[in-house]
């Protein structure tokens, strides 16, 4: 359990770490890094190389970014092999629903309770 723990910090601290470094040392905006991590994540499925690193780290490699890309890819993947090639335009979002759902609602929740705007 503890060996699980450590690994799942570690790994995703090293992805989000990556981040980081990816924002102080070039001039990609957050918005580029994000939607990179997320393409670098399907890429990595489609190839079979991220399923060897969620079940090595599990949560570590899930809960980031790269983790979000990777369920869409397993998604299209599953859908394509139950409903052949229409599959490929629901399966990703059928897999991914309950993220955005979660993601939308709690966006709202705290535009509600905070004052969203400009920070000038």
């Amino acid at each position: 359990m503890f060996l699980n723990c450590l690994w799942a910090f570690l790994i995703g601290g090293a992805i989000c770490g990556l981040g980081q470094i990816l924002i102080d040392l070039t001039k990609l905006t957050p918005a580029r890094i994000l939607t990179g991590y997320v393409v670098a994540g399907v890429l990595l499925t489609a190839v079979g190389l991220y399923q060897p690193l969620v079940d090595f780290a599990n949560a570590g490699a899930t809960v980031p970014l790269t983790g979000f890309g990777y369920s869409l890819a397993k998604g299209v993947e599953q859908a394509v092999d139950k409903y052949g090639l229409i599959g490929a335009l629901s399966g990703g979002l059928t897999a991914t629903a309950a993220g955005i759902a979660a993601a939308i609602t709690f966006a709202l929740l705290m535009a509600l309770i905070f004052k969203p705007g400009d920070k000038s």
